[in-house]
Order: C-alpha cells, then structure tokens, then sequence
C-alpha cells in the first residue's frame, strides 16, 4: 500500500481535533508534521532548547540534522505552528532538555506508538492510504498546491533528485491520472 497525502482540508481539521482529544501531545506532532514536512524521526527527538532559546523566544529557525540523510536542515516555523507549540507548553513543566514529544516510560515517543496513534486517528475520521509518511506528503501536497507548482524548490526540501519523483510522491501523478479517466466518459 502507497501512503497518500492528506488530500481535503477538513480531514486534516477533523483529524486534528481527534488528535487533540485523545492527547494534545499527538495533536502537537500531527501539526509538526504537515507544516515542516520532516519525518516523524526527526520531529520525535525534537527538544525545548530546539526551539526555544534561553530567554524562552521562539528561535529564528528550527536547525536539525535529519536522521535519514545526515544533512542539516534549517526550518522557519510559520505562525500556526508556533501557537499550537505555545498553547502546548504553557501547560508543561518543561526544561530546556525535555522532550517536547516525551514517552511516560522515558526518554521521546517511539516510531511504533506514533504510528498506531496516527493511524487509530485517520482510521476514526475516515482517511484511507496513511502512514506516517503522510504528514510529509501532506506538507509537499499543499505547499505544490499554494505555491503555485513550484515543484523545484519542494523537490529541494525533500532532497529528491528529480522533478518526477517528488510528483509521485506527493500523490500530483496520481490526481492527474484519475482527473484523465474522469475527463473522458463515452
């Protein structure tokens, strides 16, 4: 099964609040996810101090190394990003060193439960084909879609090596195959 961006605004809004009801924390990362388009590995391990300098500021950027590829990546948070992470900690007790995505058995979440919690929550609100991919798919969906069909510059982000591969990726390839058999109807 290929996994597939979230393709309709308000399974992504239903899903939230799913989310949020069952534990803001998941709520939290769901929302990491399609507007960083990281994967999940790289938003799991994420720290206050990734985020927040010592005066508790929002940081310029968000600066990681992935896991994946070894290269680092600079990520300006947008303001929706940024009210939900500040609505989330004003009700922890966090230290520069938490994880914003803790485990109670200690340490961060685990790919294996993030994944079972995101897929218990499509499931519930109706979304077929997803993975934990899909909220990195989602990103490059939307942001193809808002930008105009810049594709280069979201084939960069991803690190892709082609044009036609992000396309695929990001479920265009597909959109435009069912729009051809809807156009034609003999």
């Amino acid at each position: 099964m290929t996994v597939e961006p979230i393709r309709e605004k308000n399974k992504i809004k239903q899903m939230y609040q799913y989310l949020n009801g069952y534990d803001p924390k998941y709520a939290l990362l769901f929302k990491f996810g399609i507007n960083t388009g990281l994967r999940i590995s790289d938003i799991i391990p994420l720290k206050i101090k990734d985020i927040f300098n010592s005066n508790g500021q929002f940081r310029e950027y968000l600066v990681i190394k992935e896991k994946k590829t070894g290269k680092e990546k600079k990520i300006k948070l947008n303001d929706v990003l940024r009210k939900a992470i500040t609505t989330y900690v004003k009700d922890q007790n966090f230290t520069d060193d938490s994880y914003i995505f803790y485990s109670q058995k200690g340490g961060h979440l685990g790919r294996i439960q993030v994944y079972r919690v995101l897929k218990e929550a499509a499931s519930a609100v109706g979304i077929e084909n997803f993975g934990t991919h899909s909220l990195r798919k989602t990103w490059g969906y939307w942001t193809y879609r808002m930008s105009k069909y810049n594709i280069g510059l979201i084939m960069d982000t991803f690190n892709h090596s082609s044009q036609s591969i992000t396309l695929r990726y990001i479920g265009v390839n597909q959109d435009q195959k069912d729009e051809l058999y809807s156009i034609v109807q003999l």
